[in-house]
């Protein structure tokens, strides 16, 4: 009987073109849109800036910014810096260093220099860089001044470069195996989300089989209710596994996306699949109509990929979003594939999501098996 309902499943599931489009086409084109987008987004910061000194003094402290890993300065000479501070406050840009005129005249005087940063007060967070740059010149021109001033009371440059050196110095340590960038983020976040529109089939197929009279007639047979949610579920099972390998490796081809132990992935792909077709078994015998279903699908889907960290880095989203995000299998997923990929964990290290995803789909099937029955007897004869 599980075989045959299977057998009927898998027909159904080869001749609806909606399914390869929801779980293929759909995920590879959102894929190919963002991959486009953020992947190829530079991590070099451009400067904008305008020498109004043309001396010596002010080629250096160009050239110190030049030789700073990941930024470079651009100077526009087709428009005055009249026009270009304009244009930031009309939003078309976002800052502009000025170097004042008299610059190198005040920096030999001994005397203060002032640069200029006209910036749109709108963009903190594009201009913090250029300030931190700014500040760490500004440090390094103290430091030198410092250092002369120690010379001139007798100290030699050892003594001097001791006495200024900080008491504390914290020392960064990147241990991910791997670069985090968007291509890690984008491949697998869409991945997950895309997986759970396999609802959508399932409550189709429910509905249609409700409506058909294939229920009633099933009620004539031996069959359990625990039987025929086997033969709906494990069909739709392997549709997910497929639609996960195809779209990793789609990411692997294309863009070079760091796949990692292959194991763990596998299991996570399979947990994942077992998750959301699980989940799709309880959305089925609750839902009266197939709009309904779709709508709790969009939710379920869209919801989960905002809190879940599927969109965005799970750490720009709110604290509050993080605490929801947790309760979501979409959070596990996304974090079991990074935790692979980005920081070479193996099949030890993922025990936890695994576990956490396969709760949430034999869940699924428990609640829907209790559920099964009041579903059963509603269909139409």
């Amino acid at each position: 009987m599980i075989k045959s309902i299977i057998r009927k499943e898998i027909q159904v599931l080869l001749k609806e073109k909606g399914t390869f489009f929801w779980l293929f086409l759909l995920p590879i084109f959102f894929i190919i849109i963002f991959a486009s987008i953020f992947g190829n987004a530079s991590d070099t910061i451009t400067i904008s800036f305008y020498d109004q000194d043309h001396s010596d003094m002010s080629a250096m402290f160009v050239k110190q910014i030049k030789h700073i890993p990941g930024f470079e300065v651009k100077q526009d000479k087709t428009i005055t810096m009249k026009e270009q501070i304009e244009e930031i406050k009309n939003g078309k840009s976002t800052s502009l260093l000025v170097i004042p005129k008299g610059y190198e005249e005040k920096i030999k005087a001994g005397e203060q220099a002032n640069i200029q940063l006209y910036r749109d007060a709108t963009a903190d967070t594009a201009v913090a860089p250029i300030k931190a740059v700014l500040e760490n010149i500004a440090t390094t021109f103290r430091e030198t001044k410092l250092t002369q001033a120690l010379q001139t009371l007798g100290q030699n440059e050892a003594q001097a470069k001791t006495t200024l050196t900080p008491p504390v110095q914290v020392k960064e340590i990147k241990e991910n195996a791997a670069k985090l960038n968007m291509i890690t983020q984008v491949v697998p976040g869409y991945t997950v989300m895309f997986v759970f529109f396999i609802m959508i089939t399932m409550v189709r197929n429910f509905i249609k089989d409700k409506e058909s009279g294939m229920l009633s007639r099933l009620r004539s047979t031996p069959m359990k209710s625990f039987h025929y949610l086997i033969g709906m579920w494990v069909p739709n099972i392997l549709v997910v596994v497929t639609q996960s390998a195809v779209l990793l490796l789609f990411g692997k081809i294309v863009y070079d996306l760091k796949i990692g132990n292959v194991l763990s992935i596998i299991f996570i792909v399979v947990s994942l699949a077992i998750c959301a077709t699980g989940l799709g078994l309880l959305l089925s015998v609750f839902v009266h109509s197939e709009n309904q279903g779709v709508a709790f699908v969009q939710i379920i889907t869209m919801g989960g990929a905002v809190v879940g960290g599927l969109w965005f880095p799970y750490d720009f989203l709110p604290a509050f979003a993080q605490v929801i995000g947790k309760f979501t299998p979409q959070f596990w997923a996304q974090q079991g594939l990074q935790d692979v990929m980005i920081r070479g964990a193996n099949l030890g290290d993922v025990w936890v999501t695994v576990i956490i995803l396969l709760a949430f789909g034999v869940a699924g099937l428990l609640i829907a098996s209790v559920r099964f029955n009041k579903f059963f007897t509603s269909s139409i004869s």
